[in-house]
């Protein structure tokens, strides 16, 4: 069996080729830049999923696609919603199609927990609109499908847009964490690496064709994740809330009125929060080594 994770250079596609890998498939990771994280067993495809012919010749063969590609972050899906459409809504479509012809026996789809929401803009718009042509496609074509809708992820290899990621970096690097909200806010975190082997585990035929929520145990305000990381690092970091700069994130839940329901999948296993935050911790440290400690703060070294 063969799978190709479009998008697999990322932070959530990269972990979810590493355990297709461990699950025994061979795996081939689609993206315009090449995966640092690329292993033995992975094969690299350079390209971009607007690309057709690309994305034609890249499917064929697979019997599993995966799609992490386009646009991720709700700030920059704001400020470039025609970006947004085509990445998200076109590129889908492309990787879709391609499926349809390739008769691939499971698209599997990232999508969010913001398709429940009033919230999250240009980007929860994209979601919906993918999930809707998702199901037209096994309406129409028969194409086998899997939707995940994914809570908030945090763990290795996260990026500036990943608000955990920039949150640790804060605290190492200047001493202080920032929030603009009140910190009230209510989150459903799960460690990227839990997310990912769940996100091979929906392969079995119980979840063909439906909905899944993946989301972790760890429900928490996000006040009480900057007091966790304050204490972890000795309570000498400065907690700063200012006001919320728009209403692009939703504060206690996502959920409004949905006519679609999701199973909601949770792993029997999973790394706890403090373990999860201390990993995060120590890959931030070592990418910022630069910074020493002084007087019980880091500064730059430089």
């Amino acid at each position: 069996m063969k799978a190709i994770v479009f998008g697999g250079s990322g932070f959530l596609g990269s972990h979810v080729a590493d355990a297709i890998l461990k699950a025994g498939y061979e795996v081939a990771i689609f993206d315009m830049k090449p995966s640092p994280y690329l292993k033995t067993g992975q094969e690299m495809i350079q390209g971009n999923i607007m690309d057709k012919i690309a994305v034609q010749n890249a499917i064929s063969g697979c019997d599993v696609v995966y799609n992490f590609a386009g646009m991720a972050d709700i700030e920059k899906a704001k400020e470039k919603p025609v970006e947004t459409v085509e990445l998200n809504i076109l590129g889908n479509t492309i990787i879709l199609d391609a499926c349809r012809e390739n008769n691939i026996k499971r698209f599997v789809f990232a999508s969010s927990l913001y398709v429940y929401s009033k919230t999250g803009s240009i980007y929860r718009c994209s979601k919906q609109a993918c999930e809707l042509i998702i199901e037209n496609y096994f309406e129409e074509y028969g194409l086998p499908y899997t939707i995940l809708r994914y809570g908030s992820l945090y763990g290795p290899r996260a990026g500036e847009d990943n608000w955990i990621y920039r949150t640790l970096k804060q605290a190492i690097t200047e001493g202080r964490m920032t929030r603009y909200g009140d910190g009230e806010e209510l989150r459903e975190y799960v460690h990227v690496e839990d997310a990912a082997r769940c996100s091979v585990d929906i392969l079995s035929n119980e979840f063909e064709n439906e909905y899944v929520i993946i989301t972790g145990y760890q429900r928490m305000k996000i006040k009480e994740m900057m007091k966790m990381i304050n204490e972890i690092l000795g309570n000498r970091i400065d907690m700063e809330f200012l006001p919320a700069k728009s209403k692009l994130h939703y504060e206690i839940t996502p959920y409004s009125f949905s006519p679609k329901i999701a199973k909601k999948y949770v792993s029997k296993y999973y790394l706890d929060m403090g373990q999860g935050l201390l990993q995060c911790l120590d890959e931030i440290y070592k990418k910022h080594h630069h910074y020493k400690e002084i007087s019980g703060l880091l500064i730059n070294d430089e």
